[in-house]
């Protein structure tokens, strides 16, 4: 699990043709990635990640992530994707990708209803455009299609928990000094859970 960073966090067929998922929301367009597109897409999901950090996110990486470092975390990305264990959405607008979402989908035996949202990343280029909430919806609606009935997810964000509890999100709770910021010095984490209908 891991925070969320709007404002201030699998393979779906082997042609490599990535499936859309939302319509278009002001020029920005959702899709869900095939392995391919996501290799393709490494530099790009790279400068989105790279942003958010440099932004304060608390998204799993300090301040001194690298272009390399960043490069490699999305080519894993792309191999779980590849392996069925992961989902991963893009919404994009005519200068590209702008904004990520993830779904990890490979849970245990005895949760194989639930997926963990994570990675929620929208470049600061593209805050209050409605993109946070355009991934939310697709990433909803790929875990449905994928037959999960629960997500999980945790941020870091104020702005990122009003969009969840806008889109029907459920607070938990809080965890103290979970994670650090990117520049160091903790920071707490916010759980929520949606059941899907």
């Amino acid at each position: 699990m891991d925070s969320t960073c709007v404002g201030s966090g699998r393979e779906n067929g082997a042609s490599g043709t990535a499936v859309e998922f939302t319509a278009r929301i002001a020029a920005i367009t959702v899709r869900m990635l095939s392995a391919a597109d996501a290799r393709a897409a490494v530099p790009e999901l790279t400068d989105v990640l790279l942003d958010c950090v440099a932004g304060g996110a608390s998204v799993s990486f300090m301040a001194s992530l690298d272009r390399a470092t960043a490069e490699g975390f999305w080519r894993n990305v792309a191999l779980e994707v590849e392996q069925g264990s992961r989902i991963l959405l893009v919404a994009e607008d005519g200068e590209g990708v702008l904004g990520t979402v993830q779904l990890v989908v490979a849970q245990p035996p005895n949760q194989p209803h639930r997926a963990d949202l994570s990675k929620m990343l929208v470049h600061r280029r593209a805050r209050r455009r409605g993109v946070g909430a355009a991934l939310m919806k697709a990433a909803e609606d790929a875990a449905r299609a994928a037959g999960k009935t629960l997500l999980v997810l945790d941020t870091a964000s104020p702005d990122a928990e009003r969009l969840y509890a806008r889109a029907g999100w459920v607070k938990v709770g809080v965890i103290p000094n979970y994670a650090l910021w990117p520049q160091g010095g903790f920071c707490d984490t916010t759980y929520f859970y949606k059941a899907l209908e």
